[in-house]
C-alpha cells in the first residue's frame, strides 16, 4: 500500500496553466495585446541600456541603476510573457512541466527580490543628490554604485535559492491546475500533498527581509527627498528638484503598490480573477512603464536617443558612400 501511494505522489509530472482560459473568444485580442506590450517592453528596455552604455553624458550613478533596472525588466518580462503568449495563442491555457514551473518562479522571484532592492538604491541615490547635493560625488562614487547593484542581484539569488531548495522537497500528487497565468509561490503550494507548514513560515520570514526594509527605506528615502522641496524657495527650484526623482516614484508606486494588494487581500476563490489582473501590473505593466516613464519624462534620455540617431544616420551615409 505504501509503495501504491508513493507511485501516486510521483504521477504529477506536468501543471495545468489556467491563465485567462475562461474568457473565451478574446484570447487573440489578449495575445495580440500581450504582444505589442512585449516587443514595447524589449525594445524600450533595451534601448534604454544601450544608451546608457554607449551614450557618455549618462555614465552617471543615476543611470547606471536606470541601465540596470532595464535589463533587469527585460529579463524580468521574459521570464513570464513567452509562455504566457504561447498559452494564448493556444487557447489561453497550457501544460507547463513542473522543472520548467519550478525554473519559471526561480526567475521570478530572484529578479522582483532584486528589483526591490534595486529600487532602494535609486531611491537613496535621489535623497543623496537632492537632500546632501555638496556629498553627492563623495557618497556616490562608483565602487559605491558597484556595491549597491551587486548587493542587489546577490540579494535577490540567496533568497529565492533557500526557497527553490525547499520547493524541490515537495511532492505533487494531484490536482495539477495552477490557476494562475504564471508559477505563483501560493498556486503551486496549493498543489502539494506534502506537509507545507515549514517552506510557508520560511518563505513568511524571507518575503518580510526581502521586501520590508526595502520598501521602509524607500519610503524614508521619498520623506527626507519631499521635506527638502517643499523648503526650497523659488517654484523652478521646486520644479526641478521634483522632476529629477517624480519618475522613479511613479514606478515605485505601482511596483509596491500592486503587489500589496494581491498579497493583503484574501485568498478566496471569488478574488482569484480580480489577484490576476494586479498581477499583470507588477510582472507586465511595470517593465512597460520604466522605458516609457523614463524617456517621455526625462530630457537627458531623450537627447541621448537623438543623439544616437544622428550619429547611426551619419554612420549610414559614410557607408553608402564607401
Amino acid at each position: 500500500m505504501g509503495k501504491a501511494e508513493e507511485e501516486n505522489e510521483t504521477t504529477v509530472t506536468e501543471f495545468l496553466l489556467l491563465g485567462f482560459g475562461d474568457l473565451g473568444g478574446q484570447q487573440l485580442l489578449l495575445f495580440l495585446l500581450f504582444l505589442v506590450i512585449y516587443i514595447v517592453t524589449m525594445v524600450g528596455n533595451i534601448l534604454i541600456v544601450v544608451l546608457v552604455v554607449v551614450d557618455h553624458h549618462l555614465h552617471t550613478p543615476m543611470y547606471f541603476f536606470l541601465g540596470n533596472l532595464s535589463c533587469l525588466e527585460t529579463c524580468y518580462s521574459s521570464s513570464i510573457l513567452p509562455v504566457m503568449l504561447s498559452n494564448l495563442f493556444h487557447g489561453g491555457r497550457g501544460t507547463i512541466s513542473v522543472t520548467g514551473c519550478m525554473t519559471q518562479y526561480y526567475f521570478f522571484g530572484f529578479l522582483a527580490v532584486s528589483e526591490c532592492y534595486l529600487l532602494t538604491a535609486m531611491s537613496y541615490d535621489r535623497y543623496v543628490a537632492i537632500c546632501k547635493p555638496l556629498l553627492y560625488t563623495v557618497l556616490m562614487n562608483g565602487k559605491v554604485c558597484l556595491q549597491l547593484v551587486a548587493g542587489s542581484w546577490v540579494s535577490g539569488s540567496l533568497a529565492v535559492n533557500i526557497t527553490i531548495y525547499l520547493m524541490h522537497q515537495l511532492t505533487f500528487c494531484g490536482p495539477s491546475e495552477i490557476n494562475h497565468f504564471f508559477c505563483d509561490f501560493n498556486p503551486i503550494l496549493k498543489l502539494s500533498c506534502s506537509d507545507t507548514h515549514t517552506i510557508k513560515l520560511l518563505t513568511l520570514f524571507l518575503a518580510a527581509v526581502c521586501s520590508l526594509p526595502p520598501f521602509l527605506l524607500t519610503l524614508t528615502s521619498y520623506g527626507y527627498i519631499i521635506s527638502a522641496i517643499v523648503s526650497i524657495p523659488s517654484t523652478s527650484g521646486r520644479q526641478k528638484a521634483f522632476s529629477t526623482c517624480s519618475s522613479h516614484l511613479i514606478v515605485v508606486s505601482v511596483f509596491y503598490g500592486t503587489i500589496i494588494i494581491v498579497y493583503l487581500l484574501p485568498k478566496t476563490e471569488a478574488l482569484q480573477d480580480l489577484n490576476k489582473v494586479f498581477s499583470l501590473f507588477y510582472t507586465i505593466l511595470t517593465p512597460l512603464f520604466n522605458p516609457l516613464i523614463y524617456s517621455l519624462r526625462n530630457r537627458e534620455v531623450k537627447v541621448a536617443f537623438r543623439r544616437a540617431v544622428a550619429k547611426f544616420w551619419v554612420f549610414k551615409r559614410i557607408c553608402l558612400h564607401i
